[in-house]
């Protein structure tokens, strides 16, 4: 902390008191030591023999995972530079899907070897330049290497998902779950402009605790977590012509106080009968365009209900917004806010709605829609932790395959793409003047940390497998990896493991950025923690413990 500055023998206090300030190197230094501790946390869950974190919240839930992004959005983090290493895996996350632990280790490395070069008296402001240098070039590289899918795009599609899968808690059934995701995003695929668009939204992803996750299921349409409001309806409807709605089956209330005179028996009577023909008639007309389904986003009043199951339709009432929008796309319905307009057209259709007990609870089905553009996967498991895991590596298994089937363009895993632009780099960064070219060489050896972590991870000995694949990388295999089942230096395209481009090229892009950002800072200065008002014991009255709370 530097002391206050003195103007003619006064100290001038620029900060508040309590505020902490730390410069230059200094600054530097915790910044950097902040997130490499972050990197570490997540490094040992990368990788097929990577290992789970649990995770315990304040209020006692408990997380297994071994997902980057998920362990550290569980942890609760305060230092300010670990944060943006957090913001790293949701980058990383958002974009790509996967590849978020490779991500926070590759940005974390990149601070530690600046840290050495700032040690050698190196500017910060350089280290950023070489970096970004290097970066752009291994983006090239990458681009350059990559493996064109077109051709065989369904076998990669599923082997990418397997991959992505192969480091989960649900990797022995990666290969039966990866088809899943395949067939998902095949589903709701669309093509624009001679390009395929997917979103993973499209794909709903339902969970339930029982049975296990072979029983894991894809619904060609929406499955949803209600059950038939009325158990006067039917249970079943083949072939389904269903009528979404977002107005609600009720007489709706007068927004002002409005108050009714009634004087006798016989008008209540009539006021009743009125209220209950407004109801008949609603559904009347839903019955009128021919629906026998109905599902709904808002209430349905009782009378309603007596009306529509004496109808014999079947209706589900309070489907979230989001749901209903996946209904649509589904079933190929158009969702009706205004009743007196709808017609026959607007109706979806699904050759089968039903209510099925599922574990404790009555979920409806709505399957073998025509076209779906969205699908539902019922992910089952054995434990609640287990089936929270699934969806996790379901997510991830989603996201690879729309990375692939939007840009058709994939690597192979094991740290042989890593090591390839490692080896690129190093032969660049000869090409350059000065000091950018041990900033480059430095990016190169952050990019060996990931081939070294898997090694690790797998038991291994890193020195020697390192050291292999540099030779067999000279040679020119550049799909030359580490098989940490085997625990071989073997090519990775024959062991089927291969990963998106657009997954590697994030992870560079993002892992720069970051490291790029907390170099650039070197001055902290930090105001003082807000205190919080003592509560007196025994909770004391509302307000108590505030200075003049009691005054009034």
């Amino acid at each position: 902390m530097s002391s206050p500055a003195q103007a003619g023998g006064v100290p001038v206090l620029v900060l508040r008191e309590g505020s902490s300030r730390s410069r230059g190197k200094e600054a530097q230094h915790t910044n950097i030591m902040a997130a490499k501790i972050v990197a570490e946390t997540v490094k040992s869950a990368l990788g097929p023999k990577g290992m789970d974190k649990m995770l315990v919240d304040s209020m006692g839930d408990v997380t297994i995972t071994s997902d980057g992004r998920t362990i550290l959005d569980e942890m609760d983090i305060q230092h300010p530079a670990a944060k943006m290493m957090v913001e790293v895996a949701k980058t990383q996350d958002n974009e790509a899907g996967d590849g978020t632990t490779t991500a926070v280790i590759l940005a974390g490395e990149l601070l530690g070897k600046a840290e050495e070069l700032i040690g050698k008296n190196i500017h910060p402001t350089i280290i950023i330049d070489g970096y970004k240098k290097a970066s752009e070039k291994a983006l090239e590289v990458l681009e350059k290497i990559a493996i064109p899918a077109e051709s065989n795009t369904q076998e990669y599609l599923k082997k990418a998902a397997m991959t992505s899968m192969a480091s989960k808690l649900v990797a022995e059934h990666r290969e039966y779950l990866a088809d899943l995701a395949v067939k998902a995003i095949l589903a709701v695929a669309e093509k624009e402009d001679g390009k395929y668009k997917a979103d993973v939204d499209d794909v709903k992803v339902e969970k339930k605790p029982g049975e296990s996750l072979k029983d894991t299921k894809l619904i060609q349409g929406i499955v949803l977590d209600k059950e038939v409001v009325h158990s006067g309806m039917p249970k079943r409807v083949e072939k389904a012509k269903i009528a979404l709605l977002d107005t609600p089956l009720e007489i709706e209330k007068t927004e002002f106080d409005a108050k009714i005179n009634i004087e006798s028996p016989e008008q209540m009577e009539a006021f009743l009968k009125q209220e209950e023909e407004m109801l008949r008639d609603m559904v009347e007309k839903i019955t009128a365009i021919g629906a026998n389904v109905v599902l709904c986003e808002k209430g349905i009043d009782d009378m309603a209900q007596h009306f529509l199951a004496r109808k014999g339709i079947l209706t589900v009432r309070r489907i979230k917004k989001s749901d209903m929008e996946k209904l649509a796309k589904a079933t190929g319905g158009k969702i009706i806010t205004n009743m007196d307009d709808m017609s026959a057209e607007d109706l979806g259709y699904a050759n089968l709605v039903e209510e099925r007990k599922i574990g404790d609870d009555k979920m409806t089905f709505v399957e073998g829609c025509k076209h779906p553009r969205a699908v539902t996967i019922l992910i089952r498991g054995g434990t609640e932790r287990i089936v929270d895991e699934a969806e996790r590596s379901l997510h991830d298994a989603l996201c690879v395959v729309r990375d692939v089937v939007e840009e058709p363009k994939i690597v192979a895993g094991g740290g042989a793409p890593e090591l390839e632009v490692s080896r690129m780099l190093k032969k660049y960064a000869e090409t350059l003047p000065g000091r950018e070219q041990l900033a480059v060489k430095s990016f190169a050896e952050a990019l060996e940390a990931i081939p070294v972590t898997l090694t690790e991870n797998a038991g291994l000995d890193p020195i020697d497998i390192l050291s292999e694949l540099r030779a067999k990388h000279e040679k020119g295999e550049k799909w030359n990896g580490i098989e940490v089942h085997s625990g071989k230096v073997q090519d990775m395209t024959e062991a089927g493991v291969f990963e998106p481009l657009s997954v590697k090229k994030q992870i560079i892009k993002s892992a720069t950025e970051a490291a790029s950002m907390i170099l650039k800072i070197d001055d902290v200065i930090a105001a003082g923690k807000m205190k919080t008002p003592p509560t007196p014991p025994g909770g004391g009255p509302p307000g108590a413990g505030y200075p003049g709370a009691g005054e009034y």
